[in-house]
């Protein structure tokens, strides 16, 4: 009788110690499959190849950390600046989120609104190292780098369509006096000469305003300006670029109705052949390659914008930056942040770089273009782009007001709706407002 209680409770010890195993696995495993919430936004919204490369790089990351709940928000190219721009002021914003080197950088990290990503560059120096001189230090502030960039941006490469120059019997403009002649001449025989999208406001002031104002001021007088130091933009030489931009308006330089289609529409209407150029960035050349016939692709060329009259800034240079890079929110922590870092890596380590560079999109990082996986025109771009300099992109560098203030100044200027005079008084207000803060 004593053997069988014994046995039974023998039985009742290994049950109980089989079921508290139980428990504890059940435990582990629920612990295994808690979540961490991660925030990201991003710009990545079109059929462009370095869009769909992008988001195809998100959903790997999605599948390698399934203890990662991602939540995700697209945001138009067009409507991203003024969103995360609300969501900053509101203290609001993601855990992860495409942000600019320059002005932005330098104010969401003076706000303390991003924080550093200086161990996840430590931790990978040879991706660190990777980057070509002045990459890195774009978005670099004090001591602290705070993102690290996904592409290189010029925004200023005139487009050409080859087929329509040869039909008129027309040279690509090198001078301001040439692009005059030309687009009168393509006035009188129907065709729009320059192919624009300005329904945002930022593409006449990145892609064309940028380079044509750095050829007439150069590029000391502007920074000089920035910094309120012995310039201003009331100063008559900064008056005078503005009068050239008008000019360009007034000569009927653009189609009808370019401030209501965007830089996309633009770009498929000049890749269609119903446009002579196009001035835009670097960023053309993915949307090009995904939506533009092998024909229509043979038929664009590039080069840079013509010199002006008398201009100061060099005339074989590209307005530019490098490319915008993820950002890492202040509030992330703990597993959120460790989650936040993988995925930053995951959108800018070499692997990214290298697919976004075979998407067509230009990288500010060492590698070796394989022709024969991108685009005829992409491949002139890429050789044109590594054979002049860069000089600065005014909403790089101004202030967020007097970037959206010049913006404005210019749809006016080019729809006749205001004076040279009164853009540069609008600028230098609140570009002066900001320095003074």
């Amino acid at each position: 009788m004593r053997k069988i209680i014994a046995t039974v409770g023998l039985w009742a010890l290994l049950l109980a110690v089989l079921a508290a195993c139980g428990t504890n696995n059940d435990r582990t495993e629920a612990v295994a499959e808690e979540k961490t919430q991660l925030t990201l936004w991003h710009n990545f919204h079109g059929d462009d190849l370095r869009s769909e490369t992008m988001r195809g790089i998100i959903e790997e990351y999605k599948e390698a950390n399934p203890t990662v709940e991602l939540k995700i928000e697209i945001i138009h190219p067009d409507e991203y600046r003024a969103k995360i721009g609300k969501a900053a002021e509101e203290d609001k914003l993601p855990d992860v989120f495409v942000m600019w080197s320059g002005a932005m950088t330098r104010d969401y990290a003076a706000a303390g609104l991003v924080q550093p990503i200086n161990e996840l560059l430590s931790d990978n120096p040879e991706w660190r190292d990777g980057f070509l001189p002045g990459s890195l230090e774009a978005f670099t502030e004090g001591d602290n780098t705070y993102s690290a960039p996904m592409g290189l941006s010029p925004t200023s490469i005139l487009y050409y369509n080859k087929s329509i120059f040869l039909d008129q019997k027309l040279t690509v403009p090198r001078t301001w006096e040439e692009l005059q002649d030309v687009i009168r001449k393509l006035n009188v025989n129907g065709i729009t000469p320059i192919a624009l999208g300005n329904k945002a406001g930022w593409l006449a002031q990145s892609s064309i305003f940028s380079s044509l104002a750095d050829r007439v001021t150069g590029t000391d007088w502007f920074m000089r300006a920035v910094r309120q130091d012995g310039a201003a933009f009331t100063d008559q030489i900064f008056v005078d670029a503005l009068a050239y931009m008008e000019r360009l308006g007034e000569a009927g330089a653009f189609q009808e109705g370019f401030g209501e289609i965007d830089n996309l529409e633009m770009e498929l209407m000049f890749a269609r052949g119903e446009a002579a150029m196009m001035i835009d960035g670097g960023w053309a050349l993915s949307n090009l390659a995904a939506n533009a016939t092998e024909d229509e692709l043979q038929r664009l060329g590039a080069t840079v914008m013509p010199s002006m009259p008398e201009g100061r800034g060099d005339e074989r240079a590209l307005s530019g930056v490098v490319g915008s890079g993820m950002a890492l929110g202040s509030k992330a922590e703990g597993a959120r942040k460790d989650a936040a870092l993988r995925l930053i890596y995951a959108m800018s380590g070499p692997d990214a770089q290298r697919r976004t560079l075979e998407s067509n999109q230009l990288v500010s990082y060492k590698i070796q273009l394989e022709r024969n996986k991108v685009s005829p025109i992409f491949a002139e771009v890429y050789e044109l782009v590594n054979s002049v300099g860069l000089t600065p992109v005014y909403d790089g560098y101004l202030s967020t007001e007097a970037s959206n203030v010049l913006n404005e100044g210019l749809k006016k200027l080019l729809a006749g709706q205001a004076e040279p005079e009164e853009v540069a008084e609008s600028v230098q207000a609140a570009q002066a407002k900001s320095a003074n803060q």
